[in-house]
């Protein structure tokens, strides 16, 4: 029993309080493992349904503005892009995990991983943060791109529980030191210098999801000008964008070529 002249604040909370934040993390961790196995397939099938659902909105009422958004939505995806094929060929960390579960054969801490824990997912965020930009809608904004940094979030989460229990003070040390999600710079060019930038390791992991949301990129932008002025209105803009999803298209059989005969070499 609390005698009456103990303060406040040291007043044991209940057991429920307590544990409260735990159960919220623990529930996190289980979304971000269901989610791991799926991640590939949240984007395409999220913003087909949005496409479906929604509409393209000119920022402010106007043309010329939205112009700009595209191209800024373009530069921030390519970004992203290229943050990682920096991370993919100067040192690769396995994402695939092993029958859809989280895996690691070892600690990845050099390259860009000595910079940011997550250089990986940094770069989706920016690809589809660069696609919420080109598809300008209200809705895009307030439920896609949030939706995406929730996943994201579980799977990160995710991730760090079973680094955690799997490499112990090893990686609660890589945690102190480096940051989880935003990379410091100090001492990049030096990290990098120790690697051989591996080209054909980037074609081999990159050229599926490239060519997923960069033709995803074409299509919203064929839909804002089908659906603000019709196909007959725009027409040469259209056959252009989809003169471009026919090149991407060739790009990709290629890739998808020189990896199937072995000529990128094996991982």
């Amino acid at each position: 029993m609390t005698s009456p002249g103990t303060p406040p604040l040291l007043i044991a909370p209940p057991p429920r309080a307590r544990s409260t934040p735990m159960r919220c993390r623990r529930g996190l961790i289980r979304f971000g493992h269901f989610l791991f196995g799926y991640r590939d397939y949240l984007v395409p099938l999220t913003f087909v349904l949005l496409t479906l659902t929604t509409s393209p909105e000119f920022p402010f009422g106007s043309e010329r503005l939205d112009g700009w958004l595209d191209g800024l939505g373009i530069v921030v995806a390519l970004t992203g892009q290229f943050l990682r094929v920096l991370v993919i060929g100067f040192a690769y960390i396995k994402r695939g995990g092993y029958r859809k579960r989280i895996a690691a054969d070892k600690l990845v801490r050099q390259g860009f991983f000595a910079h940011s824990r997550n250089p990986l997912y940094l770069g989706n965020l920016l690809i589809l943060f660069g696609l919420v930009l080109i598809a300008h809608n209200r809705w895009w904004y307030l439920l896609a791109f949030p939706g995406f940094l929730l996943a994201y979030g579980a799977i990160i989460v995710a991730e760090e529980d079973f680094l955690t229990q799997k490499f112990g003070r090893e990686y609660e040390e890589y945690c102190q030191q480096v940051n989880r999600l935003i990379p410091h710079f100090a001492g990049l060019r030096q990290s990098l210098s120790a690697f051989v930038f591996d080209w054909k390791r980037v074609i081999q992991k990159e050229y599926g999801s490239t060519f997923t949301w960069m033709s995803m990129s074409v299509f919203l932008l064929i839909w804002e000008r089908w659906a603000r002025f019709g196909y007959t209105a725009r027409r040469t803009e259209i056959h252009r964008l989809l003169w471009c999803f026919a090149l991407l298209g060739v790009a990709y059989l290629v890739a998808r070529w020189l990896k199937k005969t072995g000529r990128l070499g094996g991982l």
